[in-house]
């Protein structure tokens, strides 16, 4: 047994011998999935806002790397970020405890359907809300008799649906059942109330975004030069990313070099007014491709068929007209990177079958009539 499961019993008491500073209020909504993930979460989030009774504060916890896309929500929420990382470590634990306990919350809500009993299952245990409330987590082979133990965590427990089921989909539901709201889900695409304006650009720009946190995923420099070769003449490029992601992959370098073509190493806050503004995106299914669908620019996702079924492509009532996507199918499609097969030229097999001259037709097609 890991050290800080034998003492979050002693851990979980400390907090209590000092008592709380006030009265109970407020509603903390848990989200503990990556900078994706939260994406798709901002939209949702209002209806989860309606939990809050009059002058209520709500407080949204989410992973720190994840925190970077809060931008999306709107006025009036709180931000707790935590580092999940460092979550196992006893002198955080200490500290976030007490910190959740203290907070006194009126409600607590656990919005992810993939969970794990030591890191966010451990933070809605700390937070001792007088009512806590979540969906039956995914079916997992490793914590699956715990995740089925910490169901006494919550007043309120919602069968959610298949496992693959789309995310957003699934987060509809959820509030639905919480508010009594309509479950009918709100495609990807956010209100321009919770958007930045567009930025001015000098020239009509295409956004790229050839990198992934699974390089598995991430289609050759080789395509990406003949997508920027397939730009009408006097488009400008900008490939996205962290100058990190060019380190860890130098072949894509070259790109760089060709007429018209810079980087782009905005964080996705001031990222998000140049995607306004972009004429087109392509992306790999990564967080630049949900926040490029989210704010309304045409989009172009070269994905994987890891997340068919819950992820990428959205479910047809949640997808935006300003998204294509381009992917192989696959006996194995849905596996969620658990992919059987060896790699093929460093890609996922099925990103290796994308078809080079489909993407290229789709980018000449996109760039002359633009969707929005």
């Amino acid at each position: 047994m890991r050290l800080h499961r034998f003492l979050d019993p002693l851990l979980l008491a400390l907090p209590r011998l000092a008592g709380r500073p006030g009265p109970t209020g407020g509603v903390l909504l848990v989200s503990g999935g990556g900078l994706g993930d939260t994406v798709m979460f901002a939209r949702v989030l209002p209806r989860f806002l309606e939990l809050a009774r009059p002058g209520e504060r709500v407080t949204v916890l989410l992973r720190t790397d994840a925190a970077r896309m809060a931008f999306l929500f709107p006025e009036g929420v709180t931000v707790k970020a935590v580092d999940f990382g460092r979550l196992r470590e006893i002198g955080t634990r200490r500290r976030l405890f007490a910190e959740l306990y203290r907070a006194h919350y009126r409600l607590v809500v656990h919005t992810d359907y993939l969970r794990h009993p030591d890191l966010d299952e451990a933070l809605v245990a700390a937070a001792r809300a007088e009512e806590a409330a979540a969906m039956r987590p995914r079916p997992s082979p490793k914590h699956g008799r715990r995740l089925a133990a910490n169901l006494r965590l919550y007043r309120r427990v919602f069968d959610s649906g298949a496992v693959m089921t789309d995310k957003v989909v699934r987060l509809a539901r959820f509030a639905a059942f919480l508010t009594g709201g309509d479950p009918t889900p709100p495609t990807i695409r956010l209100p321009e109330a919770q958007l930045p304006p567009p930025t001015e650009l000098p020239a009509p720009t295409v956004v790229l975004q050839p990198f992934s946190a699974v390089a598995l995923k991430q289609s050759p420099p080789e395509l990406w030069g003949r997508v920027i070769g397939a730009l009408p003449a006097g488009w400008q490029a900008r490939i996205a990313g962290h100058p990190s992601d060019l380190d860890k992959n130098p072949a894509y370098r070259a790109l760089l070099a060709l007429p018209g073509v810079s980087f782009e190493p905005a964080p996705f806050k001031q990222l998000a007014p140049i995607l306004r503004a972009a004429r087109l995106v392509v992306s790999v299914d990564t967080a630049c491709m949900h926040l490029a669908a989210a704010v309304g620019a045409p989009t172009l996702c070269l994905a994987s068929a890891a997340y068919v079924g819950e992820i990428v492509p959205y479910a047809p009532e949640v997808s935006p007209p300003n998204l294509t996507v381009l992917f192989s199918p696959c006996d194995r499609q849905g596996c969620l990177g658990d992919c059987r097969y060896p790699p093929e030229h460093g890609m996922y097999r099925c990103v290796a079958a994308l078809d080079p001259e489909a993407v290229l037709a789709a980018v000449v097609d996109m760039c002359a009539g633009g969707t929005r």
